[in-house]
């Protein structure tokens, strides 16, 4: 692919939009100049990969030049390193200029709401959905992520019959999306007494977190109560009337928090999940790839469907929408998830960048 012209244009647009932004008028209108704010961060790393993408190639010309023409053994030796290092930094700038041809996700700077489900497989479902749960924050934990609990209801095992929990941090929703879906292990449950290999699975949502301006909520549309949380609560968050459920009425959707023992921190998070649940809805009307409800992300948790499959006794990791697997299953459900998200994040973008040039 010729990158030139697109550096250029990258070129022209940063320069309009840093004159937009030196005028007080932008300011006039808040998201606006947020809007443009962000634009001109992305720009601008656009235009420097640029210029160093242009850099590199020439670079690169005249080394592979040196080497065809070089007699000297010594330096033969450092053209040969130099061609070498130059053709991965070209490569590199290469992804990150196509990245910038391929329409930003507005979605992919927000922070996260992550929903874990046991589907089917009863208790060994639940552990599952515990496991997960741990990976996730552990992959958060090694990235400076914040991870923050909503809600969850513990099955009798240690494991989740559901968790909620939301992540702050940077490209959150970037990387995590593509972890929607359903999610199968095989392996001999710690229930199994005759050493048998079962096969469960835990679905999984990952919602950006909407905003005020994105969905807007009515307080009549709102049927808020408030109950005693259950579960182990230690000292006071299952004695006082802290848990918070809030209904959507024109939706049906139900969101239930109780994670603080602050009644108010609760409906704050409970409107949050619920705000992005709406948000999520909303994005998935207009994308004619989703479907309207949730189950869309998740499908119904049964064995037959499955984005991933953790086989223990084979210490294998499969991700089927890309038909990659990797052999180190114990790492990755330690958090070390990036051999499965980098290539899932490189597909997509092949498959916008195919949709561009079709």
């Amino acid at each position: 692919m010729n990158l030139r012209p697109h550096i250029d244009k990258f070129v022209r647009r940063f320069a309009e939009v840093e004159a937009l932004l030196s005028s007080p008028a932008a300011f006039d209108n808040p998201q606006r100049a947020q809007e443009l704010s962000r634009e001109y961060a992305r720009l601008k790393e656009l235009v420097t990969a640029g210029h160093a993408y242009l850099k590199a190639v020439a670079d690169l010309a005249d080394n592979r030049a040196l080497l065809a023409a070089e007699t000297d053994s010594e330096l033969s030796a450092l053209a040969k390193e130099d061609v070498a290092r130059l053709e991965i930094e070209e490569q590199q700038l290469a992804l990150d200029l196509q990245r910038g041809l391929v329409p930003r996700d507005p979605a992919d700077s927000r922070n996260t709401i992550i929903e874990i489900r046991a589907g089917a497989g009863g208790q060994e479902s639940a552990l599952f959905a515990a496991d997960l749960y741990r990976m996730y924050t552990r992959y958060a934990e090694a990235r400076a992520w914040r991870v923050e609990a909503m809600d969850s209801s513990p099955s009798d095992l240690g494991g989740f019959k559901e968790i909620i929990f939301g992540v702050t941090g940077q490209d959150v929703y970037k990387r995590l999306k593509y972890e929607s879906g359903v999610h199968r292990v095989q392996r001999v449950p710690a229930t199994e007494a005759q050493g048998r290999i079962h096969t469960s699975t835990a679905t999984v949502a990952v919602l950006p977190e909407a905003q005020e301006v994105d969905i807007e909520i009515k307080t009549d549309d709102l049927d808020i109560s408030v109950c005693r949380a259950s579960g182990k609560g230690g000292q006071g968050v299952n004695t006082t009337d802290s848990a918070v459920r809030i209904v959507h009425k024109p939706t049906g959707l139900e969101v239930r928090c109780a994670d603080e023992r602050s009644q108010q921190k609760n409906k704050i998070k409970a409107l949050t999940v619920l705000r992005s649940r709406l948000l999520e809805r909303k994005i998935a009307e207009e994308n004619a790839k989703y479907a309207a409800q949730r189950k869309s992300q998740v499908g119904t948790g049964d064995r037959s469907e499955k984005n991933r499959t953790y086989n223990f006794p084979q210490n294998r990791v499969t991700d089927h929408r890309i038909e990659l697997t990797l052999y180190n299953l114990m790492q990755f459900i330690d958090g070390d998830i990036d051999g499965l998200v980098e290539p899932l994040m490189a597909n997509d973008l092949n498959e916008k960048l195919g949709a561009l040039e079709a």
